[in-house]
């Protein structure tokens, strides 16, 4: 299982958010390069990067750092999402070495979009549902919809994608524990990998994962969490290691 660091970038920044809200950020980071070094030279095997900006404004904004970190850790996958709504920012994105590309609003509200780019691009489009109290969120969690989070990933696993990332809102970036019920009913509900999301804040949700890690979850993102300290990430990942169930990367 894979504990995959969160790089949010906001003006070039990198920081996290409370919830969602961009008013809400707490600076971690003047140097995201830097970031994802400290994180891949404690183990991380994947990253986990979101142009804030992008995702508000509906197009990138932060590419730039995002290819500089592509080109300082090539042998690292990357996944990005913020502002993903057509395949020209996707082709982009591969172009510069990205290996997946994290689609949210646009998923939600062009469904036919995600079969189209799936067949386009297979093997690198994963859906994030974000959701409170099961239904999906979009624009940059600023709307609820009324669409239940389960039938929408079943819908999206048919259409191809590699992985649902699913995060609870409620959750996240509050530091109060990851919602490991709802995202094993999920799991249980789709045939794809579920990355855990939004919530993850000691070894103890790292435990909790590990026991349900074979109902088909790939690995969980955690971003306040480790720049605060109160998981230590090596230790999370050498955990996940030792997990009974074996995923592939």
């Amino acid at each position: 299982m894979l504990i995959i660091p969160a790089i949010d970038l906001k003006d070039g920044h990198c920081v996290r958010l409370r919830q969602g809200r961009m008013e809400d950020d707490t600076v971690f980071s003047n140097d995201p390069v830097a970031m994802a070094e400290r994180w891949i030279t404690a183990g991380a095997r994947r990253l986990h990067i979101v142009d804030l900006n992008g995702a508000f404004a509906g197009k990138p904004v932060n590419a730039q750092i995002i290819q500089n970190i592509v080109k300082t850790f090539p042998h690292i996958p990357i996944q990005v999402g913020g502002g993903i709504r057509d395949e020209e920012t996707i082709q982009a994105y591969l172009d510069l070495g990205v290996t997946y590309l994290i689609l949210g609003t646009k998923a939600v509200t062009a469904p036919p979009f995600v079969s189209m780019v799936c067949a386009k691009f297979p093997g690198h489009i994963i859906v994030g549902l974000d959701a409170r109290n099961g239904k999906v969120a979009t624009e940059g969690w600023s709307h609820i919809s009324s669409l239940n989070v389960i039938d929408l990933a079943q819908q999206f696993a048919q259409a191809g994608v590699e992985a649902i990332i699913f995060t609870d809102i409620h959750r996240d970036g509050m530091m109060q524990g990851l919602n490991v019920e709802s995202t094993v009913q999920l799991a249980r509900a789709i045939p794809i990998p579920v990355i855990a999301a939004g919530g993850v804040t000691t070894i103890e949700d790292i435990k909790a994962l590990c026991q349900v890690a074979h109902e088909g979850i790939l690995g969980a993102i955690t971003g306040r969490a480790i720049y605060e300290g109160t998981l230590d990430f090596r230790q999370a990942q050498q955990l996940a290691d030792n997990c009974t169930s074996h995923i592939p990367d």
